[in-house]
């Protein structure tokens, strides 16, 4: 999602005459977009903008931002963590980061020229920067993180990058369900849907553009809607949405992420029977496997109701891949609780597993509670899910090795870029020799040769 929010900025800066660059000592603009699901996300982007400050010894006028959930939920208390910041932008105002940049950018280019000892001197911008009355930026500084209405429907353009074989398209903002230890609502906000037909049109676009695979976001992705629209014939909003975007020609692939088990209706299940570009693939978030626990973390379903959606999955999709998240270490986590949650592991036997010790959030029930358990202990049980889910993932790779499996190819590797990469319907990553310029967004068999864990390795058979 985060990913999705910053192409937007992008484009925007591109519109305004600006270009990206990867080289933070060329930038005029430097935005971080934050997450706050963990303490170590926020940790990792305050370290990062910390040493970005250097820039400023020899291009004072660069604007530095932060953007994104740790901006909304600790406003400005931001700048006193880091001097050097100028910007601090929350979650339904990234359709103003450009205006606001454009306009700090611009000040500082009207106060260095109004500065007779920079003229005189005849410094250029590039040489010395810009010099702010006063000393460093302290009167440039903005933060806005209020609300605003309508801010779901600003998330709908995209970067032009010669072939994007898929694309992220953000169908809501917020949510509503409140979890002990999701900071998300306060963040991100109350449940916001955009209308189906500004969607179908964004995918329509980017189907033009030569975009084979879209994957629809949403913070609950399958309870889209339910506060604006109603059913149809017994569909909800989001399966209405899945049968009208699967009608845009030119998309052959619809992912989703990420569902919630309370809104996993019959209706959703079935549409995997009569919608074939819906992806063999879902990820579905169990958190834990006790029924102790997930009432302790607001997350109002039982482990058995669960259980019983990713079976019915399964059985309308044979070749059906889950993929879950896992929070261990909740508060008061017996060994019994964590017990049940390998239990459930070993039962649903996910394709991947994404596990995380669980980390106090400011302002939410969780971090409150009595029983926090010890970071030892913690980790203890992450290493240990981590190898069940190995022991799972490993063979299940293995065995399609002799197998075609069908790609969809999304350019160089990220780990070699002399190789291709793909991704089959189930998600997985493939990894192949071929040419670059006439595969990458073309949809094509591959024959898987080895596996290596999560990642397989193979030839393509049947290419473009």
């Amino acid at each position: 999602m985060n990913e999705r929010d910053s192409e937007q900025v992008a484009r925007m800066f591109v519109e305004g005459g600006y270009t990206l660059t990867r080289a933070e000592e060329d930038a005029d603009a430097i935005l971080v977009n934050t997450c706050s699901v963990r303490d170590q996300a926020e940790q990792k982007a305050l370290g990062k903008m910390g040493m970005m400050g250097k820039h400023r010894e020899k291009r004072a006028h660069v604007v530095y931002g932060f953007m994104g959930c740790m901006a909304q939920s600790r406003g400005e208390e931001l700048f006193e963590r880091i001097p050097h910041l100028d910007l601090v932008v929350g979650t339904q105002k990234y359709h103003r980061v450009f205006g606001y940049v454009e306009d700090i950018l611009r000040k500082r280019m009207e106060e260095r020229m109004d500065d007779p000892s920079m003229s005189l001197e005849g410094h250029t911008v590039e040489e010395e920067g810009i010099w702010i009355p006063g000393g460093g930026t302290r009167n440039g500084k903005l933060v806005d993180t209020g609300a605003e209405e309508g801010s779901q429907n600003t998330i709908r353009d995209h970067v032009a990058a010669g072939k994007k074989p898929s694309a992220f398209v953000s169908i809501m903002q917020g949510c509503n369900m409140r979890c002990s230890f999701c900071i998300v609502p306060d963040t991100r906000g109350q449940e916001r849907g955009r209308p189906i037909a500004d969607v179908v049109e964004e995918v329509r676009q980017l189907a033009e553009q030569g975009t084979k695979e879209v994957t629809l976001l949403g913070q609950i992705v399958n309870l889209y809607g339910r506060t604006e629209f109603g059913k149809v014939e017994g569909k909800s909003p989001f399966v209405q949405l899945l049968e009208a975007v699967h009608e845009v020609e030119g998309i052959k692939r619809i992912r989703f992420t990420s569902p919630h088990p309370i809104g996993y209706r019959d209706d959703l299940v079935a549409a995997f029977t009569y919608l074939p570009k819906l992806c063999s693939h879902i990820h579905f978030p169990m958190q834990s496997g006790s029924d102790r626990i997930l009432k302790a973390m607001r997350r109002p379903y039982r482990n058995e109701q669960f259980i019983e959606i990713c079976e019915k999955m399964k059985a309308v999709r044979s070749n059906m891949a889950i993929t879950t998240d896992v929070i261990v270490g909740f508060p008061t986590e017996t060994e019994e609780d964590f017990q049940a949650t390998v239990d459930c592991m070993k039962r649903l036997q996910f394709d991947n597993s994404f596990i995380f010790r669980y980390s106090k959030r400011k302002n939410t029930p969780a971090a409150e509670m009595d029983g926090q358990l010890p970071e030892r202990l913690k980790e203890e049980r992450n290493q240990e899910l981590l190898r069940i889910q190995s022991e799972i993932a490993v063979p299940k790779n293995a065995a399609l090795i002799g197998t075609r499996q069908e790609i969809l190819c999304s350019g160089p590797s990220k780990t070699n870029k002399e190789r291709l990469s793909g991704r089959t319907t189930q998600n997985k990553i493939v990894i192949f020799d071929g040419d670059r310029e006439r595969m990458t967004g073309e949809i094509f068999e591959v024959k898987i040769e080895d596996s290596t864990g999560f990642t397989l390795f193979g030839k393509a058979v049947a290419g473009p």
